[in-house]
Formats: structure tokens, sequence, C-alpha cells
């Protein structure tokens, strides 16, 4: 994750310099949604049939791979924002397979009761590379894109190895024949849980509406005034409150109003948007960042546990590829829909829309899943 933070702020600074426009911004979103979006249902059935550690080995080895290309284009003066976008594109696809094969492996290290738990550290851990992966690529890049991206290139690899260390004692997956039915096995399941999939889906339009952090180079270069440094701290900032947050809910766990939680986090989420929107101080767009970071923790800690929980193992991988699309929907996609409405309305009325765009979804889910709103404790289901 440090490895793709950093190759994050390089991608972002380098094609807005190549560029000047916001459009291009939101198209690496695009770009890497793309094959997340088309690969889901191929996604699930790996993670599900084949070990989980070898195919996160193999999706690391070549995201490495494709860092080494950056590095090699950057240093050669070949690489454009066409080039830029085509690799994205490759990486999005890798990342299609290894993220839900990761998500997949947690259950298989803690057992379920602590689970609630166990998504809150994993939540921590994936906040400080988040912290340190735009703040590192931030200073590097101050040596210019093709040191970043050699370093990311070298942490790829070293996670990869590092996998290898992970034993996991599982039964071997049963390899049930490959039928439309065991092909939507996943999308089937959360339908049929409206909890999962009212979680699941505020989570989804919240960050696909509220996603600023794709227009952050615009507002370091040329609303905040503060270079490529300034653009690593206010990447990291979301991080730092997150992080501060999913230490609290790792030592003290949710006990009560869950479903109530999850709504009013959201809703914060939603406000410090419109402020960081509103905002040219550096400072006040850092503490606006930091809360929306916090508020966002919530939904992804009860998100993760309430799948893990009620989710069988085999079939873990193809409701965690499931998960991942609403993930990388709203990430990637959220990207893409900052870029265009940007590129439309400009960069402060773009951010603003997506914060009462949040704020509406709020009250409109509440309305729509009854269910989630009143759940009450996780370790009870």
């Amino acid at each position: 994750m440090i490895a793709f933070q950093m190759q994050g702020v390089a991608v972002g600074w380098q094609i807005y310099a190549l560029t000047n426009s916001a459009l291009f911004l939101g198209l690496v979103g695009l770009a890497q949604f793309l094959p997340m979006f088309l690969l889901t249902l191929a996604v699930g059935h790996v993670a599900d049939r084949y070990d989980r550690r070898t195919v996160a080995r193999i999706c690391q080895i070549i995201e490495g791979l494709a860092a080494c290309v950056l590095a090699w284009g950057s240093h050669s003066g070949r690489l454009d924002s066409e080039g830029i976008l085509i690799i994205m594109f490759v990486v999005g696809a890798v990342r299609a397979f290894e993220g839900p094969t990761m998500h997949a492996l947690v259950p298989g290290l803690v057992p379920t009761q602590i689970i609630p738990q166990a998504a809150a550290w994993s939540a921590s851990a994936m906040q400080t590379a988040v912290i340190l992966g735009p703040a590192i690529g931030g200073l590097l890049y101050a040596a210019g894109p093709t040191t970043v991206y050699a370093v990311v290139a070298v942490l790829f690899f070293s996670a990869s190895s590092f996998l290898a260390l992970i034993r996991i004692e599982r039964a071997a997956a049963k390899r049930e024949p490959v039928s439309l039915a065991t092909l939507f096995a996943g999308i089937s399941f959360i339908r049929g849980r409206p909890e999962i999939l009212g979680a699941i889906s505020l989570d989804l339009f919240a960050v696909l509406l509220g996603g600023a952090t794709a227009l952050l180079p615009v507002y370091a270069r040329d609303i905040l005034f503060v270079g490529p440094w300034g653009l690593g701290l206010l990447r990291s900032a979301p991080a730092v409150g997150a992080l501060t947050m999913s230490i609290v809910l790792a030592r003290r766990p949710l006990r009560s109003r869950v479903g109530m939680t999850m709504f009013f986090s959201v809703a914060v989420f939603g406000f410090a948007t419109i402020v960081f929107g509103l905002s040219s101080s550096f400072l006040l767009s850092l503490v606006s960042l930091s809360i929306l970071g916090a508020a966002d923790v919530f939904s992804v800690v009860i998100r993760q546990s309430l799948v893990q929980i009620e989710t069988p193992d085999e079939m873990r991988g193809r409701v965690s590829a499931v998960n991942s699309l609403f993930i990388g929907t709203s990430n990637q996609l959220g990207e893409f829909e900052s870029g265009i409405t940007a590129h439309w309305f400009g960069t402060v009325p773009a951010v603003l829309i997506g914060g009462v765009g949040t704020l509406i979804v709020v009250f409109v889910w509440m309305r729509l899943f009854p269910q989630l709103l009143h759940i009450d404790r996780l370790e009870s289901r």
C-alpha cells in the first residue's frame, strides 16, 4: 500500500504537469476502474479456487514490473499521458485480483469473534501506509518521477516476498463447476442481505460523490500554492484521521448503535468535504481532510466486519470481489466523476456538489435500508 500510494502521488502530479487538465486526473481513476468492473466475476472464482497467497504474490510482482516501465519511460523521456493511462489500466486489472484475494485472507488468520477488531487493526495498518506513502512520494518526487517509480518497484517486489512468509491452515477449496449460478453467487449472496447491501452501497455513493482527493493536485498547485510536498501532505491528511480513529476502534470496538453510527459518520464525511472545497487555507484543508478520513473509517470497519462475519469461507473470494467492485467504483470511478465535474463546473463547485450529494445519499439510504439503520451490535451477529 505504501508503494501504491507513492505511485498515486507521482502519477497524479506527472500527468497534470503533462496535460494541465483535471479531466486527465479523472481518466487515471477510470483507467483503473474499468478492468475491475470487467473482471469482477472472474476475480472471485480465482480467489476461491486457488491459493490466495500465490495469487496475491503474482499480482504484486506484476505491479512491480509496471512501476519499472513507468521509471524507464520517465527516465528516457518517452512516457506521455496516454502511456501512463495504459499502464494504470494494467495496474487496475492486477489490483482487481489482488484486493479481493487479500481481503479473503484475513478471516483465516483470526477467530471469528474478534473480526471487528481485526478489521480495525487492518484499517490502521493500511492508513499508516496511506500516511507514509504520499508523504514519501511527494518528497522523492523532488528528485524526479523516475526515483519514485524505482522505489515503488522495490517495495512491490518486497511485498511479494513477505507474503510468502504467511502460513494459513485451510482446507482444500472445493472446485465447483463453473456455471452462471457460481459466477453470480457473490452478487446473489449480497442481494439477499439488505444490511450488507445497504452498507456497501452507502459507502460506494458517499465516496463516489465525495471523492475530492482526485483533485488534490489542482488544489496543491492552483488554489493552495504548496507544490509537490504539499500534495503529499494533503493526500496523507485523510489517513492521519483514519489511522487515529481505527486505533481507537481496535482498542474500543463499537458496542451499540452500530447502524446509526455508520450513517452519522458518512454525514460528517459529507460536511468535511464541503469545508475542504471552500477552504483556501492550507491548515484548514489539512484539518478538514483529517476529519473526513476519521469519519470514513467507521463505515470501512462496519462494512468489512459485516461482510467477513456473515460470509462462509468457500464464498469469501466471490463476495469480496463484489465488495471490491463497490470499493473500486467509489474510489476510481469517484476520481473520474470528480475530474469530469471539475472540467465542466470548476474545481471548487465540483467538490461542493460531491459533499452535498453525500448528505442527500445519507438521508435517502436511511429510508431505503432500515435494517442497516437498526443494527445494534456486530458481535451478536
